[in-house]
């Protein structure tokens, strides 16, 4: 028979538990139902990679998170990658949420009317409504999203912006709050939101614990682009503009003009911003600015190093100039946004 993993605690690097369990559970009074809708075509991650994250929770600290599932009729679902989920209950008998969480997946495309008129019912109920990737647009098409700022996968973002003109749509996050409603991006992102969710609600060690049992970083924060700025270019195809491209990020302080990056590809200075634009799709400039850019927004949210110090870490020179670029870019001045998204430290004890 199986262990009780709520009886062991596993050793992780130097003997820190990885996950461990809370001999006391919470009172039922604190349990928080987590009900996730199912449907056919569902995005098997959009559902597995939040359960994880809560039943993790549940583990912790016992009697935390009740999770549940459910599909309009209550029969099993077959997900696009062909898996079937078999699901507690049928939506009508579905107990009461305090999380309603709504996934993402091909079945998005043409919901039924029935899931969507249950949603439009019951969303309202929940204390706390959430959608993984486009599991968003089913919350638009219920009207729940009317009014709010949302997220969902960035090649989506234009479609619901479009179809819901009610919602203001921000393609760039990986998940967006916006009073008890939260929306995320595409499928994994739907793990980062869910570690935000369990740190609202039972503190930054669970959700830590959580996070190093799933081998994941705790958290990105919400504002974190859905592209890395190697995600947002291709990846050339000749071997010394990867070079280039690589060198680039890993050393985003160093001289990386036009020149500079020609003569390290072994290529003229014209030659080489043809070629790399070709095949990148963007300009040397332009994707130095985003790794810039994205390497100033790391130090500032997990660094306590000064504004002029990632200036300099970053190749801006002056922190006038970083200043220009965020404000340009991000809407706000360097100091704002680590005041906007820095993550509060813990707690001492």
């Amino acid at each position: 028979m199986a262990e009780d993993p709520r009886q062991k605690t596993h050793g992780g690097k130097g003997g820190e538990p990885v996950i461990a369990a809370i001999a006391r559970p919470a009172k039922n009074r604190d349990m928080r139902t987590v009900l996730v809708v199912l449907f056919d075509d569902v995005q098997s991650l959009d559902v597995t990679g939040p359960v994880e994250v809560f039943h993790g929770a549940d583990l912790h600290r016992p009697g935390t998170y009740r999770i549940r599932t459910a599909s309009l009729d209550g029969a099993p679902v077959r997900t696009s990658s062909g898996l079937t989920l078999v699901p507690d209950h049928a939506l009508a008998g579905a107990p009461a949420p305090h999380t309603l969480l709504v996934p993402g997946g091909q079945g998005t495309r043409r919901p039924a009317p029935d899931l969507v008129a249950w949603l439009r019912e019951h969303g309202p109920r929940a204390e706390r409504l959430v959608s993984v990737c486009t599991g968003a647009i089913l919350l638009a098409e219920a009207g729940l999203l009317d009014g709010r700022r949302a997220t969902t996968h960035w090649a989506y973002c234009d479609k619901l912006a479009r179809d819901h003109p009610a919602t203001e749509v921000d393609p760039d996050p990986i998940y967006v709050r916006d009073g008890n409603v939260a929306t995320s991006a595409g499928v994994t992102s739907g793990i980062d939101l869910a570690l935000a969710l369990v740190e609202e609600d039972l503190g930054r060690d669970t959700a830590l614990s959580i996070a190093r049992h799933l081998v994941v970083f705790l958290r990105r924060p919400g504002n974190q682009a859905q592209f890395s700025a190697q995600l947002a270019a291709q990846t050339a195809r000749r071997e010394p503009l990867r070079e280039v491209q690589q060198w680039i990020t890993e050393h985003p302080g160093d001289d990386l003009t036009v020149d500079s990056l020609a003569a390290r590809a072994r290529l003229s200075p014209r030659h080489f911003a043809r070629a790399f634009q070709a095949e990148t799709g963007m300009t040397p400039g332009r994707y130095v600015d985003r790794v810039r850019l994205e390497h100033a927004r790391r130090l500032l949210e997990d660094t306590a190093d000064g504004v002029e110090e990632v200036s300099r870490a970053c190749g801006y020179g002056t922190p006038e100039a970083m200043r220009r670029a965020f404000l340009r870019t991000l809407g706000a001045a360097p100091a704002e946004y680590r005041r906007r998204f820095r993550p509060a430290p813990a707690p001492t004890r």
